[in-house]
C-alpha cells in the first residue's frame, strides 16, 4: 500500500511551497515521525515528517515549487525495514505514461540490492531504476554502477527504467561561462513581492537623529554580569531599543497604526517586530505585547527568536501581528541607512553602527560613542513633526535610560 505524502497547510494565506531540501534519497527506507523534507515557504520553514514506515518514492524535486496539498512522494508500506543498519529498499516508480516505453515499463521492477551496491549507490546519489543490471536474475552488480557512474549517457541509452531520476540540486549552470543561475527562496520572493508594495502603496519619508550611547554602555557594562546571571540572558542594547520604541509610541500613536482603505486604525498594544538576519534571508519575528514587558523580557524573547531563526525553527505564528519593526544594521558595520516599511506597518525604526565621534559638550569638544538612527514612516498618516518627536523621544530614553525605568 502507497500513503501520499501531502504538503501541509501552514497558514490562511501560505498557498504554495517550495522543496527546501529532502533528508532521504527515493528508495530509503523511513521510520514514522522521520523528517523526510524540509519545505519553505514564504514565511517560514516546516518540516514534514513521515506519517507511515516504508520506502520512500520521491515525486517532486528538490527547488521545485508545490501547492499546498500536492503529494510530493509516496511511503511503500509493504517495504520491510532493513536489518542492522540502514539500508536502502527501492520502490518501484510509476513509468510516465508519455515518456516510457513499453520495455521500460516490463523491466521497471529492480532485485533487491547488495550491501556494497547500495553504499555506492548512496555515494554517488543514484536512482538504482536508471542502472542498468547485467547479474544474475537481473540484479545490479557493482561493475554496473562503476560503469554508469563513469558513462551514464551511454548505459541509460541501453536500458530505459522509468523517468523517475536521482534527485538533483536547485543549483543549475547558465549556458554563458562564468555565471551560474538558481531558484530564488519563497523566503526571498515574498521579502522582494512586500517590498516592491511597500514601495508602490505607502508614501515612505525618513527622517534622522543622532544618540548619544554613553549612558547606556556605562549601564551595560556595570550590569550585564549580575544581568545574565539572575535573567539567564545577557544584556544587549536592543532591549533599551524596544523599550524606548515603546514609550514614543505610546506617546505618537499613529505610528503604531496603519492605513485600511480609507481609515486609520490604532494599535492599543506595542507588538514590535525584530529584524534578525537567518541563513536563509531576512525575518521579523514579533514581540508581543512589549508595552507590558521590561527590558529582561524582551531579551529573553529576542534571544529566543535568534536561536529559532539560526535552526531555521521560525514559525508562521512568530512573524504575525507586528505593529512596529526595529532593525539593526549596525551589527553588520552600516553607518547609515534608510529602512523601508513592513507593510502594512507605518513605522520602522534603523539601527547603526556605534563610533567614536568628536562631540562639543560644555563648550569642549569631546569623543563620544555615537549612533545615527532613522525613522521611515508612512506620510499618509504620520506628520514629519511626529516622526522627528518620535526619535527625540528615543534619544532621551537612550541617552538617560533612567527615564525608561521613571516611565517618563
Amino acid at each position: 500500500m502507497a500513503v501520499d505524502v501531502l504538503v501541509p497547510a501552514v497558514g490562511e494565506s501560505v498557498k504554495e511551497g517550495m522543496i527546501h531540501k529532502w533528508h532521504k534519497n527515493s528508495g530509503d527506507y523511513v521510520k514514522m515521525d522521520e523528517v523526510i523534507v524540509e519545505l519553505e515557504t514564504d514565511k517560514a520553514t516546516v518540516e514534514v515528517v513521515a506519517q507511515t514506515a516504508g520506502a520512500l518514492q520521491i515525486l517532486k524535486k528538490q527547488g521545485e515549487t508545490v501547492l499546498v496539498g500536492s503529494v510530493i512522494a509516496k511511503i511503500d508500506t509493504a517495504a520491510t525495514a532493513p536489518a542492522g543498519q540502514p539500508a536502502v529498499v527501492v520502490a518501484a516508480p510509476v513509468p510516465s505514461a508519455k515518456t516510457a516505453p513499453v520495455d521500460a515499463v516490463a523491466s521497471s521492477k529492480v532485485m533487491p540490492l547488495s550491501p556494497s551496491v547500495q553504499r555506492m549507490v548512496a555515494e554517488h546519489n543514484l536512482n538504482p531504476q536508471n542502472i542498468p543490471a547485467s547479474g544474475k536474475d537481473g540484479r545490479i552488480t557493482k561493475g554496473d554502477v562503476v560503469a554508469f557512474v563513469e558513462n551514464p549517457s551511454a548505459t541509460t541509452t541501453t536500458q530505459a527504467r522509468g523517468n523517475l531520476a536521482a534527485v538533483p540540486q536547485p543549483q543549475t549552470v547558465s549556458e554563458q561561462a562564468g555565471t551560474r543561475r538558481e531558484p530564488m527562496s519563497m523566503l526571498r520572493r515574498r521579502i522582494a513581492e512586500r517590498l516592491v508594495h511597500a514601495q508602490h502603496t505607502a508614501a515612505i519619508l525618513t527622517t534622522f537623529n543622532e544618540i548619544d550611547m554613553s549612558q547606556v554602555m556605562e549601564l551595560r557594562a556595570k550590569y550585564k554580569d549580575t544581568f545574565k546571571e539572575k535573567h539567564g540572558v545577557s544584556l544587549g542594547f536592543m532591549g533599551f531599543f524596544v523599550r524606548a520604541c515603546v514609550e514614543a509610541l505610546q506617546a505618537f500613536p499613529a505610528i503604531n497604526g496603519y492605513v485600511d482603505g480609507t481609515d486609520i486604525v490604532y494599535n492599543e498594544h506595542c507588538h514590535i517586530g525584530v529584524a534578525v538576519s537567518s541563513p536563509r534571508g531576512l525575518v521579523v519575528p514579533v514581540v508581543r505585547n512589549c508595552d507590558q514587558m521590561n527590558i529582561a523580557a524582551v531579551e529573553n524573547v529576542i534571544g529566543k527568536y535568534g536561536a529559532k531563526a539560526r535552526d531555521g525553527k521560525i514559525s508562521v505564528d512568530d512573524l504575525s501581528g507586528g505593529t512596529f519593526t526595529v532593525s539593526n544594521g549596525g551589527v553588520f558595520g552600516s553607518l547609515l541607512s534608510t529602512p523601508i516599511l513592513n507593510p502594512p506597518q507605518s513605522g520602522i525604526l534603523g539601527m547603526h553602527k556605534i563610533e567614536q565621534r568628536a562631540m562639543v559638550i560644555g563648550g569642549q569638544i569631546v569623543a563620544r560613542p555615537m549612533m545615527y538612527v532613522a525613522l521611515s514612516y508612512d506620510h499618509r498618516i504620520v506628520d514629519g513633526k511626529e516622526a522627528v518627536g518620535f526619535l527625540v523621544k528615543v534619544k532621551e530614553c537612550i541617552e538617560d535610560p533612567t527615564r525608561l525605568l521613571l516611565g517618563v
